[in-house]
């Protein structure tokens, strides 16, 4: 899908042209360099930073090796019950990325609805290919069940959400709870997600659009795939590939109309909706990747929030599910 600048929103135009100097076609070798670059940078910028009127803490989770993960977690000032519990999977690609930069959208969530948040610091692609991420972020999710008391949330309300690479750790963390059977997830939000490694859809071909495009996808694949890349990839790592949808949690996603990632979210959407899945979504016009992050103050990327704040309010005061021991 070719993308013209005529076909981005005005109030988005300036910032993804900034950005689109940094993924206009880039080689494997350049890709895998920007992104050790940009993890250095984002830990040099966000790593160990607090949240402004929120209480932030930071714990270890034991993986089964006997090393740890890192985890973030944040609260309200003041909590006076049990509230929902909110795993959240940050984004970048697979390959960047650490759970201090979505700071303003625990802020966003947590003053929507009273909530903690509870944020991995996965192990990222180019240090381990699939299943490091995906394990790590499981094993924070049984953790959080398993520490609902501690962590004062309910053990009936666990939630999952995430953008990007984030969001299709969301959707596998979904797939994989419901047949392991040992944490039931109660709500989803798998934001303009990372599902599809095989880019056959027409959003995803030769996609030019500014800050993540058709090459950038690829490489981003390949990196997190490793030998599995091109090859027979499971649902748990590409979500786009699986084959059942029933029983799923409640969703919410949205995406932009001229981003790689359009046709397979609405895609996964319908995949929810046949399968009896309740699903609120939206698709934003002229948006690229990741625009609500980019350009919060936009008013299309308001309208995204204040769509996703919706849906997670009224998720927080109407859904629960029933934990098996």
């Amino acid at each position: 899908m070719k993308v013209s600048r005529k076909m981005v929103n005005k109030q988005l135009r300036f910032r993804g042209m900034l950005l689109s100097r940094l993924v206009q076609k880039p080689t494997e070798a350049k890709f895998i360099e920007s992104m050790q670059n940009s993890k250095k940078q984002m830990d040099k910028t966000f790593k160990g930073k607090d949240v402004n009127g929120l209480r932030c803490s930071e714990v270890w989770v034991d993986r089964k090796d006997g090393s740890k993960i890192r985890v973030r977690i944040y609260k309200p000032l003041h909590l006076e019950k049990a509230v929902p519990g909110v795993l959240w999977i940050h984004g970048g690609g697979y390959a960047q990325g650490v759970p201090e930069m979505s700071g303003k959208m625990y802020q966003k969530l947590i003053e929507t609805s009273d909530c903690v948040i509870v944020a991995p610091d996965y192990r990222l692609a180019i240090d381990a290919p699939y299943p490091a991420a995906f394990d790590d972020c499981y094993e924070v999710l049984l953790w959080m069940k398993n520490h609902a008391k501690k962590l004062d949330i309910r053990d009936d309300q666990l939630m999952v959400g995430g953008e990007s690479a984030g969001g299709s750790l969301t959707a596998a963390l979904t797939l994989y709870a419901r047949d392991k059977g040992e944490v039931n997830i109660a709500f989803q939000m798998p934001l303009y997600p990372m599902i599809d490694d095989r880019m056959l859809t027409a959003s995803a071909r030769e996609n030019n659009a500014y800050v993540w495009n058709s090459d950038t996808n690829r490489w981003a694949w390949k990196l997190y795939l490793g030998e599995r890349f091109g090859k027979n990839v499971p649902a748990y790592a590409a979500p786009a590939r699986a084959t059942n949808y029933s029983n799923l949690p409640p969703t919410v996603t949205f995406v932009g109309d001229i981003e790689p990632f359009r046709d397979e979210t609405i895609q996964y959407v319908e995949n929810l909706k046949q399968a009896g899945v309740s699903v609120d979504f939206a698709m934003y016009k002229g948006a690229y990747h990741g625009f609500d992050i980019i350009h919060p103050n936009a008013e299309i990327s308001k309208a995204a929030t204040q769509f996703l704040m919706s849906s997670f309010k009224h998720a927080s005061e109407h859904l629960f599910v029933e934990q098996k021991d």
